[in-house]
């Protein structure tokens, strides 16, 4: 377990043997295998204005889309008849799918004895409890950052104490939780990011996405003059040190780590990553789920190249966190 101060020591240092450690500490608690899970962009409809996401409901540019329930539905049965073992439906904040709606296609997806995940933001508990029992087996939230003042400033209208309560919320009914940061936000520390990894082992989370920022022109912080390279570089630290402190966690290979290198996803998976999640959305929409620009959709055979390419295997089953 790292301190604090030595977390800062390492995300302020040149030295990345920190990545190898991780890759070793991969190697020996979730194995050589890696899960891929099919990515269902439902909806980029989204009532909330978070400051550097391009589905904000300020976005006037955005072309903006839903698919049916049939759709979606239709498409988990794609996912199962290639062979994926995990669905994950994502969407923004869009109130037009209830929870009789949401519950429905949960239902209807769970029959294809597939696990499913559910990333659609702050809901109340007993809007968790329903998903719950009607069969969702994870849901992923991000906390985006733990630093309060930097949280508060990036999310209008909302409440970090909200966000910490529906992930303890989430953890007390079951669910396999999932949260995570962006690593190279304006005004965020290094002091930041070592809370954000010190919060992942308090809340013992089972699932950590790390996604390095990558301004969207069509938001507030779309003229942020950020160093992009850098942000990649120390989104693989954070996400490697997270490997370390949660050994036996679920941790994605990011799109934006993708996005930013074009072997990103190789060099996550090296330094601690176990998870990639392919876009099996429907062409035409997934260009418009545009949280950030030129985001890479990984197509699943290239990701099984990918896995192949560095001696891994596929995994064969629903990969829930072994405890």
């Amino acid at each position: 377990m790292y301190s604090k101060d030595e977390i800062i020591n390492i995300l302020s240092s040149n030295d990345d043997s920190i990545l190898k450690t991780a890759d070793e500490i991969r190697k020996q608690y979730v194995g050589e295998d890696v899960h891929l899970r099919g990515l269902i962009e439902f909806s980029n409809y989204c009532n909330r204005t978070c400051y550097y996401c391009g589905l904000r409901y300020e976005n006037k540019n955005i072309q903006r889309y839903r698919l049916t329930p049939e759709d979606i539905i239709a498409t988990a049965k794609y996912a199962k008849n290639i062979g994926l073992k995990t669905i994950v439906l994502q969407a923004g904040e869009d109130v037009c799918f209830s929870n009789n709606i949401l519950c429905n296609i949960i239902e209807q997806i769970k029959k294809l004895d597939v696990a499913l995940t559910l990333s659609i933001g702050e809901k109340t508990y007993d809007e968790y409890k329903s998903f719950k029992d009607a069969g969702v087996d994870r849901y992923l939230l991000r906390i985006e950052t733990t630093d309060k003042t930097l949280y508060n400033a990036l999310h209008p209208n909302m409440s970090f104490e909200n966000r910490i309560e529906c992930l303890y919320n989430l953890k007390s009914l079951g669910f396999e939780t999932g949260t995570g940061s962006l690593v190279g936000l304006p005004n965020q520390t290094i002091e930041s990011l070592a809370n954000d990894i010190l919060f992942f082992k308090t809340l013992d989370a089972d699932m950590i996405g790390i996604g390095p920022f990558i301004p969207h022109p069509c938001t507030p912080l779309g003229d942020s003059d950020v160093d992009l390279k850098k942000n990649f570089d120390l989104s693989i630290k954070v996400m490697a040190i997270t490997r370390i402190l949660l050994k036996n966690i679920n941790i994605p290979a990011t799109t934006a780590m993708e996005t930013l290198n074009p072997n990103g996803q190789i060099i996550a998976l090296q330094s601690g990553a176990n998870v990639i999640m392919p876009n099996i959305t429907n062409d035409e929409c997934k260009k418009k789920y545009t949280i950030y620009p030129n985001k890479q959709n990984q197509d699943i055979i290239l990701a099984k190249e990918k896995i192949y390419s560095i001696g891994r295997a596929i995994s064969v089953n629903k990969g829930f966190r072994s405890k």
